[in-house]
């Protein structure tokens, strides 16, 4: 009976053993509590490397802080980019969190995939009242906020001071100080820099970044009081006497002075063969790394009406079928927080006055002055327009890009060229 006793008894204790092991194993998913589990956000973004490497670190603090939520990060090329979104959206499959611009705005608006965080305006912790309220004004949608901008960049020019000097020209900081940096004297400047020396080809200036970037030669027409399309971009109002002006410039700089390059040449501001280039200031983040030569920024050239520089305009949005929206509601704050803004910094025109204004934004290694920041930056960023957004942008978008090829091609006069992109655009617009 001892015997049987014992052996009882040292079965009873193997299996209490086997048992207490086994709710204590997290590989029995039954035994695993949903809160247990880990949340996986996921973020896209048409970014380069180097914005990559800011986000990286940004995620790392952000998940150190909220340790059961992973983040992945996806970058897509910018021209690419909204109908990416537009697939993933037919899908219902979008990220968490994404990165949008003014143009993609009024699409997704319409398509009713960006979500509300309103809710934002009553964490004061948040300090949303820090934002510049006009970087606001695209994400509203009557009493909804469909997300929060990271980035108010104007266009800027980014000039070779190296081959002013060489030219013994004025540099347009010290013009534009006197009131004497117009759209004339950008042009005669343009003339006298170039060299058409087979071995040592310069250009005097270059407007486009990827030769679909055209939205920056509306400046010229905006600043002698036209422009590309009405405010509520019902109309093409650039079939006027200040559009043709713009296109016969750029035929005049790209054919008869050879200032330009012809479309599908590959030149660059970095690689020193260009004297004065556009672009918005976030260019800055790769002109940093010029060594050989001296570069700055200046304002946009004026017109009649001043300078008016083309204001670009990227945010965060959340969308509506997020599978965990709390815990994108947590990463699209922190993004958007004070420290957040102050990270991208680094490379954006931040919408916090609080970070405008701070040596975090001014004083980045091999920045121009604080003075040229100011004058072409932050004293332009009132002047400033964004072109009106429209949910067939991108069709208007090829329809002013094809002009633009006929343009290059010299197969119509300026005149023709804009009669027809009206002829084409205004039935879009409707």
């Amino acid at each position: 009976m001892k015997k049987a006793g014992l052996m009882f008894m040292l079965v009873f204790i193997i299996v209490a053993l086997i048992g207490c092991a086994g709710s204590n194993s997290g590989s029995d998913p039954e035994n695993t509590s949903a809160g247990d589990e880990e949340v996986e956000l996921k973020f896209m973004m048409w970014g380069n490397q180097a914005h990559m490497d800011v986000y990286n670190k940004l995620i790392d603090s952000f998940t150190q802080e909220n340790p059961g939520i992973k983040v992945t990060m996806e970058s897509v090329p910018f021209a690419e980019y909204q109908q990416k979104i537009s697939v993933l959206a037919a899908g219902g499959s979008l990220p968490d969190i994404a990165w949008v611009s003014e143009r993609m705005i009024p699409q997704f608006k319409s398509n009713h995939i960006l979500a509300d965080v309103s809710e934002f305006k009553d964490d004061a912790e948040f300090k949303l009242g820090d934002y510049i309220p006009s970087t606001l004004d695209l994400f509203q949608d009557g009493e909804q906020l469909l997300g929060l901008p990271f980035s108010t960049p104007p266009v800027v020019m980014f000039y070779n001071k190296s081959l002013f000097d060489q030219a013994g020209l004025t540099d347009p900081n010290t013009l534009a100080a006197q009131g004497q940096w117009t759209w004339e004297r950008f042009e005669e400047t343009a003339k006298t820099i170039a060299s058409k020396e087979a071995t040592n080809r310069i250009y005097g200036a270059n407007f486009f970044r990827d030769w679909k970037t055209w939205a920056v030669l509306s400046s010229y027409s905006w600043s002698n009081g036209s422009g590309p399309f009405g405010e509520s971009m019902t109309k093409f109002t650039w079939n006027d006497p200040y559009g043709v002006q713009t296109l016969e410039l750029l035929e005049r700089m790209m054919f008869t002075d050879e200032s330009h390059p012809k479309a599908g040449e590959q030149v660059s501001f970095d690689a020193g063969n260009v004297g004065m280039f556009f672009d918005n200031y976030s260019y800055v983040s790769k002109a940093r790394e010029i060594m050989d030569f001296e570069w700055s920024i200046a304002p946009m050239p004026s017109g009649s009406q001043g300078s008016v520089p083309m204001l670009g305009q990227a945010g965060y949005a959340m969308f509506n079928d997020s599978k965990h929206p709390e815990e994108a509601k947590k990463l699209l704050k922190f993004f958007a927080s004070e420290q957040g803004i102050q990270a991208t910094a680094t490379y954006f025109v931040p919408p916090r006055t609080s970070v405008l204004n701070s040596d975090v934004f001014i004083n980045q290694p091999n920045n121009p002055s604080k003075e040229h920041i100011v004058q072409a930056v932050i004293d332009e960023m009132p002047k400033a327009r964004l072109i009106p957004g429209h949910i067939r942008w991108q069709d208007i978008d090829n329809a002013v890009l094809q002009g633009f090829d006929r343009l290059f091609a010299r197969l119509a006069t300026p005149q023709d060229n804009l009669k027809q992109m009206q002829e084409e655009i205004q039935g879009l617009l409707q």
